[in-house]
């Protein structure tokens, strides 16, 4: 899998947390409301193996939600063809995790798995709806599922209905197949500009709704931009329309945060001053009555 696509999806993840709750809620039917704990573990491992001792591994994610139960989950990002491949280096991972905490007590060893799913950013025809372990052993034989989300099937109703924003920067590949005509025909291209305007404006919506907060929303523009710069190498007028539209919203986004610093620094120094009331500080400076009483907050104290 390409750098670039792994780096979004580490730093989406890292960094926007509370995007995973409802990507975990859709894949394995968890109930989880949002506000529960998330912590994440260190995600490369060593695993001995014959012909590379000490090798290093790194997982994609690696963490656990604080619900009503504490459960441990591993994440894998993938674009490339099912081959089999995956399913080994997963196994070896959850192997891995599973050990990290695993407990000795009187010379019985207790490992718990995590709960782990691959999201796949291209679907093939060979690409499976579930992988399977059958793990065979001397007491009895273990055997269970390990969850596909196949990315490309879902639509952006589904992606806003369904608060999967986290899946956004990787929404350009369910176009990918159609990316010479989009370079050739003006009509398509704008077509496609279009989409990425809704998407822009739901994300603005989303972030005034308080479904995300404003860094969040800037994180999900940069890594599209980042995502869609990869993916339309080949692609000039693609990547200057698309692309271009994505490193407009940001530079406007950036923009719009220092006019808000300003404002807000503006009506610091008139409440510093003390000489006009807050609603005539919220007239002259642009801001919500609300808004410049949190700022007050401090200064009464």
């Amino acid at each position: 899998m390409g750098n670039i696509y792994d780096g979004a999806f580490r730093t989406i993840l890292n960094d926007c947390r509370r995007l995973i709750i409802p990507v975990i809620n859709e894949i394995f039917g968890e109930d989880y409301t949002g506000n529960e704990k998330i912590e994440f573990h260190p995600n490369e491992h060593f695993i001995d193996q014959q012909d590379a001792p000490n090798q290093g591994r790194i997982t994609d994610t690696n963490f656990t939600i604080f619900g009503r139960k504490r459960k441990k989950y591993h994440l894998e990002c993938e674009s490339s063809l099912p081959d089999g491949k995956m399913t080994i280096r997963l196994f070896e991972y959850d192997a891995q995790i599973a050990l990290d905490e695993g407990e000795v007590i009187h010379e019985t060893l207790t490992v718990t798995f995590p709960n782990t799913a691959v999201l796949y950013l291209r679907t093939y025809k060979k690409t499976p709806d579930k992988m399977r372990y059958v793990i065979r052993t001397p007491g009895g034989t273990v055997e269970y599922d390990v969850p596909i989300m196949k990315v490309q099937e879902y639509s952006l109703d589904e992606i806003f209905a369904k608060n999967l924003l986290l899946l956004i920067p990787f929404y350009i590949f369910s176009h990918e197949k159609d990316f010479v005509v989009y370079n050739t025909d003006k009509k398509r291209l704008e077509e496609l500009k279009t989409e990425y305007q809704d998407i822009l404006a739901r994300l603005e919506k989303s972030e005034h709704e308080g479904i995300i907060g404003a860094f969040d929303k800037r994180t999900i523009i940069e890594l599209s931009g980042d995502v869609i710069k990869e993916i339309t190498q080949k692609y000039e007028n693609v990547q200057k329309g698309v692309g271009g539209m994505m490193s407009g919203a940001l530079i406007e986004t950036e923009a719009r945060r220092i006019k808000n610093e300003n404002k807000k620094e503006t009506a610091l120094r008139m409440l510093l001053d003390g000489e006009l009331p807050i609603d005539k500080i919220a007239k002259y400076s642009g801001l919500d009555i609300a808004e410049v009483e949190r700022l007050a907050e401090p200064l009464t104290v």
